[in-house]
């Protein structure tokens, strides 16, 4: 991992990008939402949400808000669940008949 002056890494490949990456995959998902609903709700290619899901590209603070918005979540909520630590929620499954 590269660390600059104030020792924060620039990689999108360390385990907090890997723990955030989950996170806003199991709010889309808890939001039963697939990766080409969110990116419409976006007006944005279905590649943007892949790539940040995936951990290819990071997402700056305006992003977060507007993403976790679109799925209908709280970004304050998201964020602090985050900063805690909390493992990201399963989906709920729709019950079966």
């Amino acid at each position: 991992m590269t660390t600059s002056a104030r020792g924060i890494g620039k990689t999108v490949h360390s385990s907090e990008q890997a723990a955030f990456c989950a996170l806003m995959v199991a709010a889309r998902k808890q939001a039963g939402l697939t990766q080409h609903e969110l990116a419409r709700r976006l007006k944005r290619p279905q590649s943007f949400v892949a790539k940040y899901e995936g951990g290819e590209r990071r997402m700056d603070v305006v992003e977060f808000v507007a993403i976790v918005r679109a799925i209908g979540a709280d970004p304050v909520k998201l964020l602090r669940d985050f900063v805690a630590g909390k493992a990201p929620t399963k989906p709920r499954r729709a019950p079966t008949k």
